[in-house]
């Protein structure tokens, strides 16, 4: 599978270290480890953090071919709090080097004889109107290409309005379930009780969505395609950090999902690799494939 992946990278600040991070960046070096072929659209600052970031995407198997460097602006932070049950909540200073990426018309040259099957992307790097258009250009350009739209909502670094344009895009939209209870709030025109079901039929229907997928943390997902729902359990590990689980879970799921795996399969696979994760330091620790299957083999047949 090729996939092109536009978004932050950033660095994790931990209060006894800091680490690299970034949805986007998570979800490339995942796929990547998983076999993929991954190129990433994003900028850093001309600085000793964005040095150290491109020496560590090397290292990670992700090449450096369309990340920018910023003049301007520093590379990217993400001010990181945990709770003692390891959920993450992050401060992000902007603007920082992700907000000026560019891809221009000689990008788009250069990306297209890579004939990428997917297109990943989030919201926080199109808060930024001009990257939000040049996206939607880029994928105009790439008539062939689906997209795979990582929710990923963070405090004030997102629009109802900018959510619904890129869900009209999605073709496989991931989100958690607390976003999905925001946007149920938001955008709902009748007075009715949330459930996940309804949120995933009603928004699928509105936004032309193929397949969404809601994240419930240990207690695992929930997956609506072409009007069917399924629940699909979680793998109990011990927390040590959630930063970056989510974004695995995403690239496991895609990776299924683009192989045709049966949906259930893919579900079990996406949230064992985020168990793992979960379960370890930083948002892009060591794994292995036979972990996940020791993991889903062990789990108790529903």
């Amino acid at each position: 599978m090729r996939i092109l992946s536009i978004g932050e990278i950033l660095w994790d600040i931990f209060p006894d270290q800091e680490l690299l991070g970034g949805a986007a960046l998570n979800f490339s070096a995942n796929a990547a480890r998983l076999g993929n072929s991954v190129a990433l659209i994003t900028a850093v600052g001309d600085d000793e953090r964005g040095r150290r970031a491109c020496g560590s995407m090397r290292s990670l198997g992700l090449a450096t071919d369309f990340v920018s460097i910023a003049k301007q602006e520093a590379t990217g932070v993400a001010h990181v709090s945990t709770t003692a049950e390891g959920e993450a909540s992050f401060q992000i200073p902007r603007p920082a080097a992700f907000d000026t990426v560019a891809i221009t018309p000689e990008m788009i040259r250069k990306i297209m004889p890579l004939k990428p099957d997917w297109m990943y992307f989030g919201t926080l790097l199109q808060m930024e109107s001009h990257i939000e258009q040049e996206i939607e250009a880029l994928r105009r350009a790439l008539p062939e290409v689906c997209c795979f739209y990582d929710m990923n909502l963070r405090r004030g670094h997102w629009n109802l309005p900018l959510v619904q344009r890129l869900s009209r895009m999605a073709s496989v939209l991931k989100l958690n379930e607390s976003e999905a209870k925001i946007l149920d709030e938001l955008s709902r025109t009748r007075p009715a009780t949330f459930s996940v079901a309804s949120f995933c039929e009603d928004w699928s229907t509105q936004h032309d969505i193929e397949t969404i997928c809601i994240t419930l943390g240990s207690a695992g997902c929930c997956v609506y395609e072409k009007g069917s729902f399924y629940t699909v359990p979680g793998y109990p590990v011990a927390v040590q950090d959630s930063v970056g689980a989510g974004d695995a879970f995403a690239a496991a799921f895609l990776h299924g999902y683009h192989h045709r795996w049966p949906i259930l399969q893919t579900a079990r696979f996406a949230n064992a690799l985020g168990a793992v994760v979960a379960s370890r330091a930083g948002a892009t620790p060591q794994w292995t494939m036979q972990e996940c299957l020791e993991i889903i083999s062990a789990a108790p047949t529903n």
